[in-house]
């Protein structure tokens, strides 16, 4: 664990302190924010937070494959590293992306090609978690890998319009798929802890906590779609190495809820962007336009009109975030009676807080009454 620990925190520091510098690089290069109808910011702000992020990773990767608790991934395995360059191809596309505002039929292309890239160094779902059942063929492994892959960066570009947002969402949900991922990784070897799944997921935590502190309320640069992307390609990669390639009946032996937990813990890491995803897809082919158009009807928008401000809709996102992916991981260590009790209390304080906008801006006011422009 300790390991793990370590390789986050080198991903977090380096992220934090590349941070400015890309900042300075984005204002240079053009790669700015501009305010449109359908945001919620008010000022022109820097993206490419992503590249800063993509160092933080590239550092704790480096690192990680010299450690020898981990190198052993990397020796005898091309899977990581494969990774690593199908991470770097998504952020370089979304620079280009964040500098010059490509159209979506250039951004999915480059999403299939990182995808194929995956799949091409064994990065790729080889069985369902259901009793290890093997996939029909080959083709139908390499189309289920590309669409996991893209939906994830997708989703997560979706969610992708508050200050904070995203980057949190990731760091929440990707806490309770490390603490799934070390868990499987204990029961299935007594003697071998090392898991590409738990190390790509600390990068990435480590990466999102690096670069919250610039990207708060009131942000001084933006992830942009170099950050969005590459965050959900590398959970889509974690998902990948656990579902794929690891027993999940191991961890709890004949335990029915055991085998569905690696489908389930990921769409509950990404049920937020996910459900923004879905019903924005859905929304807009019902209206004739592309699935790429956007619009201001995102949840993080529907929160705002229930009257929240633009820092409880962050927290309350990040709150539904909370109570799901660790709802999921409840039965790994509470009884029936736990989990039903923790999911009652849990749904019904998230439902509330959502729903009940008023009580937060009287206390938001009675605090700090001249912070008027969150709204």
């Amino acid at each position: 664990m300790r390991i793990y620990l370590f390789i986050l925190l080198v991903s977090a520091a380096v992220t934090f302190l590349t941070t400015p510098a890309v900042r300075l690089m984005a204002r240079r290069a053009g790669a700015m924010t501009a305010v449109r109808s359908r945001d919620v910011h008010d000022a022109v702000t820097p993206r490419l937070g992503g590249v800063a992020m993509l160092a933080g990773v590239v550092a704790a990767m480096l690192i990680a494959s010299n450690v020898p608790f981990l190198e052993g991934l990397f020796r005898d395995s091309r899977q990581a590293w494969g990774i690593l360059a199908a991470a770097a191809l998504v952020c370089l596309l979304g620079a280009a992306d964040d500098k010059w505002d490509l159209d979506w039929m250039t951004k999915l292309a480059g999403q299939i090609l990182a995808a194929l890239l995956l799949a091409w160094q064994g990065v790729q779902l080889v069985t369902l978690p259901i009793g290890g059942v093997t996939l029909l063929s080959p083709r139908a492994s390499l189309i289920l890998t590309v669409l996991v892959v893209v939906v994830s960066m997708n989703a997560v570009n979706f969610v992708d319009g508050l200050d904070g947002l995203a980057a949190g969402v990731m760091a929440i949900g990707g806490s309770a798929f490390f603490a799934y991922a070390y868990l499987l990784t204990r029961s299935a070897s007594a003697t071998d802890y090392s898991s590409l799944a738990a190390v790509l997921t600390a990068m990435m935590i480590g990466a999102c906590a690096g670069f919250l502190p610039h990207n708060l309320t009131r942000a001084r640069i933006f992830m942009g779609d170099s950050g969005s992307m590459l965050l959900g390609l590398l959970l889509a990669a974690s998902t990948i190495a656990v579902t794929g390639q690891v027993d999940p009946a191991r961890l709890s032996g004949a335990d029915f809820f055991g085998q569905f937990l690696p489908i389930l813990l990921p769409i509950g890491v990404m049920v937020i962007p996910f459900l923004d995803f879905a019903l924005a897809v859905v929304r807009r082919i019902g209206s004739g336009r592309s699935p790429f158009h956007a619009d201001k009807l995102h949840l993080h928008h529907r929160l705002l009109g229930l009257g929240h401000s633009k820092r409880t809709a962050v927290l309350i996102m990040y709150l539904w975030t909370v109570v799901i992916s660790a709802g999921l991981l409840a039965p790994l260590v509470l009884d029936t009676r736990g989990v039903v009790l923790f999911w009652t209390g849990g749904v019904l304080l998230a439902l509330l807080l959502t729903f009940d906008p008023l009580r937060w801006r009287h206390a938001r006011h009675r605090k700090d009454p001249t912070d008027a422009r969150s709204v």
